[in-house]
């Protein structure tokens, strides 16, 4: 971010809490407009996320006069155009024996992902409580960060923080078990 929107909206923890409050006010808008475009929900809910890492990435160059979530329904689409190209390319790579190909590379790296899966596991018990209950809520109840963060009494940008460190913690864990393992 630079120090123009710092200008605008004071220090950057500021700016932060700023983009945060408008862009959860405005995902769910945003979210129907990329399910206009793309036909399945989780494809969708892909672009939604690509989206609000554009629109952080460019956070100084909003204007706060103008309302945020048609500018943000503009980097939606475009990063819709980028999933709809992609998904064509893919399929036209699909169409010329990738697929087998990726299939057979599965089947090779099948043991190594079940390794670490059973790892990921492992360190996920490891977690105090209340990281655990974080990740669980994240990932596999699919709960919304600002819900999230009411329940631990945090904001949402430190929910989202906290979540990164906690995959930062559980990536060093799971590497630290597969190595003796590999040698």
């Amino acid at each position: 971010m630079s120090t123009d929107s710092t200008h605008r909206f004071g220090d950057s923890s500021a700016a932060q809490q700023r983009f945060l409050s408008l862009f959860l006010r405005s995902e769910r808008e945003i979210f129907r407009y990329v399910a206009a475009l793309v036909p399945n929900t989780t494809d969708a809910e892909d672009i939604v996320q690509q989206t609000a890492m554009a629109l952080w990435e460019k956070f100084d160059a909003y204007d706060p006069a103008q309302p945020f979530t048609p500018w943000a329904c503009r980097f939606a689409l475009n990063k819709a155009h980028q999933w709809i190209e992609r998904r064509q390319r893919w399929q036209a790579l699909l169409g010329h024996g990738l697929a087998e190909e990726l299939a057979h590379r599965r089947q090779e790296l099948g043991p190594e992902f079940e390794l670490r899966l059973r790892h990921l596991e492992g360190c996920l018990g490891k977690l105090p409580e209340g990281q655990r209950s974080l990740v669980e809520g994240y990932y596999y109840e699919r709960t919304g960060i600002e819900t999230l963060a009411e329940r631990s009494g945090r904001s949402p940008a430190a929910t989202y923080k906290m979540l990164q460190r906690i995959r930062h913690t559980l990536q060093l864990c799971v590497e630290s078990q597969v190595k003796p393992e590999a040698a």
